[in-house]
Protein backbone atom coordinates (compact mmCIF):
# COMPACT_ATOMS: atom_id res chain seq x y z
CA UNK A 1 0.00 0.00 0.00
CA UNK A 2 1.26 3.66 0.23
CA UNK A 3 5.18 4.30 1.00
CA UNK A 4 5.85 0.28 -0.64
CA UNK A 5 8.48 0.56 -3.11
CA UNK A 6 8.20 -1.18 -6.55
CA UNK A 7 10.18 -1.48 -9.36
CA UNK A 8 9.13 0.15 -12.42
CA UNK A 9 10.40 -0.42 -16.54
CA UNK A 10 10.85 2.02 -18.30
CA UNK A 11 9.38 3.38 -20.92
CA UNK A 12 11.32 6.48 -21.43
CA UNK A 13 13.88 8.26 -18.82
CA UNK A 14 11.39 11.03 -18.10
CA UNK A 15 8.51 9.20 -17.74
CA UNK A 16 9.90 6.82 -15.30
CA UNK A 17 11.47 9.13 -13.17
CA UNK A 18 7.88 10.95 -12.57
CA UNK A 19 6.55 7.80 -12.02
CA UNK A 20 8.82 7.19 -9.54
CA UNK A 21 8.29 10.07 -7.44
CA UNK A 22 4.25 8.83 -6.99
CA UNK A 23 5.54 5.10 -6.69
CA UNK A 24 2.41 4.31 -8.11
CA UNK A 25 -0.05 4.44 -5.30
CA UNK A 26 -2.63 6.53 -3.74
CA UNK A 27 -4.06 7.12 0.14
CA UNK A 28 -6.95 4.64 1.39
CA UNK A 29 -8.87 7.18 1.58
CA UNK A 30 -9.16 7.66 -2.45
CA UNK A 31 -9.63 4.22 -2.77
CA UNK A 32 -12.89 4.14 0.01
CA UNK A 33 -14.07 7.29 -1.52
CA UNK A 34 -13.95 5.65 -5.58
CA UNK A 35 -15.39 2.36 -4.24
CA UNK A 36 -18.42 4.31 -2.24
CA UNK A 37 -19.38 6.30 -5.51
CA UNK A 38 -19.45 3.01 -7.49
CA UNK A 39 -21.42 1.06 -5.51
CA UNK A 40 -24.12 3.82 -4.81
CA UNK A 41 -24.27 3.84 -8.62
CA UNK A 42 -24.11 -0.22 -8.50
CA UNK A 43 -21.28 -0.15 -11.09
CA UNK A 44 -19.79 -3.09 -12.28
CA UNK A 45 -18.37 -4.84 -15.66
CA UNK A 46 -15.49 -4.14 -17.29
CA UNK A 47 -13.19 -1.77 -15.29
CA UNK A 48 -10.93 1.18 -17.28
CA UNK A 49 -7.87 2.44 -14.87
CA UNK A 50 -6.23 4.84 -16.92
CA UNK A 51 -2.61 5.44 -14.23
CA UNK A 52 -3.14 2.03 -12.77
CA UNK A 53 0.32 2.25 -11.50
CA UNK A 54 0.80 -0.65 -8.93
CA UNK A 55 -2.69 -1.75 -9.16
CA UNK A 56 -3.97 -1.01 -5.60
CA UNK A 57 -7.34 -0.12 -7.12
CA UNK A 58 -7.69 -3.21 -9.33
CA UNK A 59 -6.94 -4.80 -5.53
CA UNK A 60 -10.17 -3.05 -4.46
CA UNK A 61 -12.66 -2.92 -7.21
CA UNK A 62 -11.73 -6.46 -8.30
CA UNK A 63 -15.03 -8.36 -6.23
CA UNK A 64 -17.31 -5.54 -7.85
CA UNK A 65 -16.08 -6.11 -11.68
CA UNK A 66 -15.75 -8.76 -14.16
CA UNK A 67 -12.26 -7.71 -15.47
CA UNK A 68 -10.22 -4.49 -15.58
CA UNK A 69 -7.67 -3.04 -18.08
CA UNK A 70 -5.14 -0.78 -16.62
CA UNK A 71 -3.23 1.70 -18.49
CA UNK A 72 0.04 3.22 -17.28
CA UNK A 73 3.50 4.55 -18.66
CA UNK A 74 5.47 2.24 -16.52
CA UNK A 75 4.90 -1.40 -15.87
CA UNK A 76 5.25 -2.03 -11.73
CA UNK A 77 6.40 -5.39 -10.45
CA UNK A 78 4.04 -7.11 -7.92
CA UNK A 79 0.51 -6.58 -10.37
CA UNK A 80 -2.30 -8.25 -8.94
CA UNK A 81 -3.68 -11.30 -11.18
CA UNK A 82 -6.85 -10.05 -13.68
CA UNK A 83 -4.90 -6.77 -14.12
CA UNK A 84 -4.30 -6.62 -18.05
CA UNK A 85 -1.90 -4.03 -18.39
CA UNK A 86 -1.29 -1.61 -21.43
CA UNK A 87 1.77 0.49 -21.94
CA UNK A 88 1.03 4.47 -22.96
CA UNK A 89 2.21 7.80 -22.22
CA UNK A 90 -0.72 9.74 -21.33
CA UNK A 91 0.64 12.89 -21.91
CA UNK A 92 1.16 12.02 -26.14
CA UNK A 93 -0.64 8.69 -26.29
CA UNK A 94 -4.89 7.67 -26.79
CA UNK A 95 -6.03 5.21 -24.05
CA UNK A 96 -5.09 1.86 -26.09
CA UNK A 97 -9.08 0.91 -25.54
CA UNK A 98 -11.26 0.39 -27.89
CA UNK A 99 -14.26 3.28 -28.34
CA UNK A 100 -17.40 2.55 -25.84
CA UNK A 101 -15.93 -0.95 -24.40
CA UNK A 102 -15.90 0.22 -20.56
CA UNK A 103 -18.63 -0.08 -18.34
CA UNK A 104 -16.27 2.49 -15.94
CA UNK A 105 -13.54 4.59 -16.13
CA UNK A 106 -11.85 5.66 -13.40
CA UNK A 107 -8.63 8.11 -13.22
CA UNK A 108 -6.62 8.15 -9.74
CA UNK A 109 -4.17 11.07 -8.81
CA UNK A 110 -3.23 10.73 -12.44
CA UNK A 111 -4.58 13.86 -14.22
CA UNK A 112 -2.94 16.35 -12.35
CA UNK A 113 0.41 14.54 -13.61
CA UNK A 114 -0.55 15.49 -17.29
CA UNK A 115 0.09 19.06 -19.71
CA UNK A 116 -3.12 18.61 -20.87
CA UNK A 117 -5.71 16.97 -18.60
CA UNK A 118 -8.84 18.01 -21.16
CA UNK A 119 -7.13 15.52 -23.43
CA UNK A 120 -7.42 12.93 -20.98
CA UNK A 121 -10.71 13.34 -20.04
CA UNK A 122 -11.67 13.29 -23.13
CA UNK A 123 -10.13 10.07 -23.61
CA UNK A 124 -12.09 8.43 -20.66
CA UNK A 125 -15.45 9.30 -22.06
CA UNK A 126 -14.48 7.65 -25.66
CA UNK A 127 -13.64 4.00 -24.43
CA UNK A 128 -16.42 4.67 -22.27
CA UNK A 129 -20.16 3.05 -23.16
CA UNK A 130 -23.08 4.80 -23.40
CA UNK A 131 -24.65 4.83 -20.05
CA UNK A 132 -21.52 3.77 -18.49
CA UNK A 133 -19.23 5.81 -15.47
CA UNK A 134 -16.29 7.96 -15.67
CA UNK A 135 -15.00 8.99 -12.77
CA UNK A 136 -11.55 10.91 -12.00
CA UNK A 137 -10.05 11.79 -8.83
CA UNK A 138 -7.21 14.95 -7.70
CA UNK A 139 -5.89 16.96 -5.36
CA UNK A 140 -7.84 19.34 -3.47
CA UNK A 141 -6.96 22.93 -4.23
CA UNK A 142 -9.83 24.15 -1.88
CA UNK A 143 -8.66 22.27 1.72
CA UNK A 144 -7.36 24.79 4.81
CA UNK A 145 -3.47 23.06 4.38
CA UNK A 146 -3.57 24.04 0.07
CA UNK A 147 -5.31 27.26 0.73
CA UNK A 148 -2.92 28.21 3.53
CA UNK A 149 0.12 26.92 1.22
CA UNK A 150 -0.80 29.06 -1.52
CA UNK A 151 -0.85 32.12 0.88
CA UNK A 152 2.58 31.59 2.02
CA UNK A 153 4.34 29.87 -0.54
CA UNK A 154 2.66 31.16 -3.35
CA UNK A 155 1.55 28.00 -4.60
CA UNK A 156 -0.99 24.48 -3.59
CA UNK A 157 0.01 22.32 -1.34
CA UNK A 158 0.34 19.50 -3.72
CA UNK A 159 2.63 21.53 -6.34
CA UNK A 160 5.83 21.98 -4.67
CA UNK A 161 8.86 22.16 -5.81
CA UNK A 162 9.84 18.54 -4.26
CA UNK A 163 6.73 17.19 -6.49
CA UNK A 164 7.66 18.62 -9.59
CA UNK A 165 7.65 17.49 -12.25
CA UNK A 166 5.66 14.77 -11.57
CA UNK A 167 2.64 17.21 -10.72
CA UNK A 168 2.06 19.40 -13.00
CA UNK A 169 -1.59 20.38 -13.63
CA UNK A 170 -3.62 22.40 -10.47
CA UNK A 171 -7.45 21.56 -10.74
CA UNK A 172 -10.53 23.09 -8.73
CA UNK A 173 -13.96 21.42 -8.24
CA UNK A 174 -15.07 23.80 -10.56
CA UNK A 175 -12.45 22.72 -13.15
CA UNK A 176 -13.37 18.96 -13.15
CA UNK A 177 -17.47 19.99 -13.48
CA UNK A 178 -16.42 21.80 -16.40
CA UNK A 179 -14.68 19.39 -17.88
CA UNK A 180 -17.44 16.74 -17.83
CA UNK A 181 -19.36 19.47 -19.06
CA UNK A 182 -17.75 20.03 -22.19
CA UNK A 183 -17.42 16.15 -22.41
CA UNK A 184 -21.21 15.73 -22.59
CA UNK A 185 -21.20 13.64 -18.87
CA UNK A 186 -24.54 13.70 -16.85
CA UNK A 187 -25.46 13.10 -13.54
CA UNK A 188 -22.57 14.69 -12.05
CA UNK A 189 -21.28 14.61 -8.50
CA UNK A 190 -18.44 15.68 -6.95
CA UNK A 191 -17.16 13.80 -3.39
CA UNK A 192 -14.34 15.00 -0.95
CA UNK A 193 -12.00 11.98 0.44
CA UNK A 194 -13.28 13.36 4.24
CA UNK A 195 -9.52 12.76 4.92
CA UNK A 196 -6.81 15.55 5.39
CA UNK A 197 -3.79 16.95 6.77
CA UNK A 198 -3.98 19.44 9.16
CA UNK A 199 -1.82 22.50 8.42
CA UNK A 200 1.59 22.40 10.40
CA UNK A 201 1.37 19.10 11.48
CA UNK A 202 1.84 15.37 10.17
CA UNK A 203 -1.39 14.42 11.30
CA UNK A 204 -5.23 14.28 9.96
CA UNK A 205 -8.16 15.73 11.01
CA UNK A 206 -10.68 14.14 13.13
CA UNK A 207 -13.43 11.85 11.15
CA UNK A 208 -16.08 13.56 12.55
CA UNK A 209 -14.89 17.07 11.49
CA UNK A 210 -13.91 16.00 8.37
CA UNK A 211 -16.89 14.62 7.33
CA UNK A 212 -18.78 18.10 8.48
CA UNK A 213 -16.81 20.39 6.48
CA UNK A 214 -15.23 17.95 3.15
CA UNK A 215 -14.00 20.73 1.06
CA UNK A 216 -12.15 22.35 3.66
CA UNK A 217 -10.38 19.36 5.78
CA UNK A 218 -9.96 16.53 2.88
CA UNK A 219 -6.89 16.43 0.81
CA UNK A 220 -8.68 14.71 -2.47
CA UNK A 221 -11.59 15.14 -4.54
CA UNK A 222 -13.68 12.79 -6.96
CA UNK A 223 -15.44 13.76 -9.99
CA UNK A 224 -18.18 11.14 -11.09
CA UNK A 225 -20.42 11.64 -13.96
CA UNK A 226 -22.58 8.85 -16.33
CA UNK A 227 -21.98 9.34 -20.24
CA UNK A 228 -25.18 10.26 -22.04
CA UNK A 229 -26.93 6.99 -23.36
CA UNK A 230 -27.40 7.27 -27.21
CA UNK A 231 -31.61 7.54 -26.73
CA UNK A 232 -31.28 10.87 -24.07
CA UNK A 233 -31.71 14.31 -25.36
CA UNK A 234 -29.26 16.97 -25.15
CA UNK A 235 -26.11 17.15 -26.72
CA UNK A 236 -23.87 14.49 -28.22
CA UNK A 237 -20.54 13.44 -25.73
CA UNK A 238 -18.61 16.08 -26.87
CA UNK A 239 -21.09 19.19 -26.58
CA UNK A 240 -22.35 19.13 -30.05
Amino acid sequence: MPGTAYAAQPVEGSLDARARQSLGTSQDAIYRTVRGLLEERRAAGLLVDAGCGTGNLWRVLAPAFSSCIGVDAVRYDGLPDGLDVKIADLDCDPLPVADGSADVTVSVETIEHLENPRALFRELVRVTRPGGWVLVTTPNQLSALSLLTLVVKQRFSAFQDSLYPAHRTALLEVDLRRMAHESGLVDVAVRYTASGRMPLTGGHYPGVLARRWPRLLSDNVALIGRRRAAEERGPGVFGF
